[in-house]
C-alpha cells in the first residue's frame, strides 16, 4: 500500500525509528484489542522499553531529555501507523506537572522509575460530574489534617487509571467562598493507585463507543500523605493550566497522524475499487473531498508545529496550542468521514480499520476540551470580545 506522509523534515530518523517498532503492531493487533475492548499492554511496554514515553524527561532523571516537537511527532507517528496513542499519550503530559511543580525530593523519587517503565503515571483525575469542565467549581475536597489530607468526592471520566500506577489529583484545600479568586485553593497531590484503592477509593468503569478505559472515581476519607502535595497549596489550578498547552499540541499531533491515516486509506481505496469499468478514484465527486482532506491536513500540521515550537522556547502558545487542536481534531474528523464515504458499505467492517479509527478520532471534537471552548478562548483572548461565560 503506498502511502503519503508528511513532507521530510528534521524529524525523519525519529520517524523511521518510530515506525520500524509501530510496524510490529499490524491491523490484527489493534483490531484484537478493540474487539476485547483491552489495553494494548504489548504495544505500551514496547514504546516504554524503547524510551519513546520518556521522550520529555530530562537526561538526569534518565529521560529522553526531547523537547514537545519530538514528543508530538511520536504521538503523531503512532496513529499515522494504524495505532490509538490515547492508550499511552497521559504519560507524556502528566509527568510534566510532576517536573514543573514537583520538590526535587519528589523528582528523583518518581521520574526514574517512570522513564524505565517501573512505574506508570497515565492517569489525571480534575473532571467532575457535576462541574465538566467549569473546574474551578469543583466539589472534591482535600482537608489537612496532621501529616495527611483526607480526600472527599468524585471524579469522573478519568482515563487509564487501571493501567497506571500513579495519579496526579486536583481537590480543593480551601473553600470556594473563602478565597479572592475562585481559581485559588485548589491543590494539586500525587496519589499512590494501590495504596488508594485499599484505603478509600473505588472505580466504577464507563462502558464508551471507543474503546478507550475510563471511569468514575469515588473518595471516601481517603488519606494522602501531606509530602506527596505537589508545589505549594492553592496553586493547583495555575500548575494544571500550565500543562494544557503541551497536552493540546499532543493531542493536536494525534489527531494530525488519524487524518493523514484516512487521507491514505481513501486514496489508496479510491484508486483500487472499480465500478462502472472504472476506478472510483477517477470521479471529482470523490476525489476532491479527499483532496480537500489532505489540504486541511498539511495546514493543521504546520499550526501543530507552530505551537511546539513556541512551548519549546518557553514562550507564550496559548493560543496557538488551541488553535492547533481545533484545526488538527477538524482535519482528522472530516477526513474520517470522507475516509467512510469512500468506502462505502466496507467503511463499516471492522476488518478495514476505518470504523476503529472513525470512532478513535471523534473523541478529540469533545475532549480534552470542547470545540466550543476553544472559540471562546479565542473570542476572549485574541480578539479582545467580552467573556460568554
Amino acid at each position: 500500500m503506498t502511502m503519503i506522509i508528511p513532507a521530510a523534515d528534521q524529524y525523519q530518523e525519529l520517524r523511521e525509528a518510530l515506525r520500524d517498532l509501530c510496524g510490529s503492531f499490524d491491523s490484527q493487533y489493534w483490531q484484537k484489542v478493540d474487539e476485547a475492548r483491552g489495553y494494548p499492554e504489548a504495544f505500551v511496554d514496547a514504546l516504554t522499553k524503547a524510551g519513546w514515553l520518556s521522550a520529555l524527561i530530562p537526561t538526569e532523571y534518565g529521560g529522553s531529555g526531547l523537547g514537545l516537537c519530538e514528543a508530538s511527532v511520536i504521538m503523531e507517528e503512532i496513529n499515522l501507523a494504524g495505532g490509538n496513542a490515547g492508550s499511552c499519550h497521559g504519560q507524556m503530559y502528566n509527568m510534566g506537572t510532576l517536573l514543573r511543580h514537583g520538590s526535587e525530593v519528589q523528582k528523583q523519587l518518581y521520574l526514574p522509575k517512570i522513564a524505565t517503565g517501573e512505574l506508570r503515571l497515565q492517569s489525571m483525575a480534575v473532571t467532575e460530574p457535576t462541574t465538566g469542565t467549569d473546574t474551578t467549581k469543583l466539589k472534591t475536597t482535600a482537608v489537612k489534617k496532621g501529616d495527611k489530607y483526607v480526600v472527599n468526592g468524585q471524579k469522573v471520566w478519568i482515563s487509564r487509571i487501571q493501567h497506571s500506577d500513579l495519579m496526579i489529583l486536583l481537590a480543593r484545600t480551601t473553600p470556594l467562598a473563602e478565597v479572592k479568586k475562585k481559581s485559588e485553593g485548589m491543590s494539586i497531590f500525587i496519589v499512590n493507585i494501590a495504596e488508594a484503592l485499599a484505603s478509600g477509593m473505588t472505580i466504577s468503569p464507563i462502558l464508551n463507543m471507543v474503546n478507550h478505559e475510563t471511569n468514575e472515581v469515588f473518595f471516601d476519607n481517603l488519606e494522602i500523605p501531606a509530602e506527596n502535595l505537589i508545589g505549594e497549596e492553592g496553586m493547583g489550578f495555575k500548575y494544571i493550566l500550565d500543562g494544557l498547552n503541551a497536552e493540546r499540541a499532543l493531542i493536536a499531533a494525534e489527531c494530525i497522524g488519524d487524518a493523514y491515516w484516512f487521507v491514505n486509506r481513501s486514496r489508496n481505496y479510491a484508486n483500487e475499487r472499480v465500478v462502472f469499468d472504472r476506478p472510483i478514484g477517477k470521479n471529482q465527486g470523490v476525489q476532491f473531498p479527499i483532496a480537500d482532506s489532505y489540504i486541511e491536513t498539511e495546514a493543521a500540521n504546520l499550526m501543530r508545529f507552530r505551537a511546539c515550537e513556541l512551548f519549546d522556547q518557553n514562550l507564550p502558545c496559548g493560543a496557538q496550542a488551541n488553535m492547533a487542536k481545533y484545526l488538527a481534531a477538524k482535519a482528522s474528523w472530516e477526513a474520517a468521514n470522507v475516509c467512510l464515504q469512500t468506502h462505502g458499505g466496507f467503511g463499516f467492517a471492522c476488518e478495514y480499520d476505518v470504523e476503529r479509527k472513525f470512532r478513535e478520532t471523534r473523541l478529540y471534537q469533545v475532549a480534552p476540551i470542547s470545540t466550543n471552548l476553544i472559540f471562546s478562548y479565542v473570542a476572549e483572548h485574541i480578539l479582545g470580545l467580552p467573556r460568554s461565560f
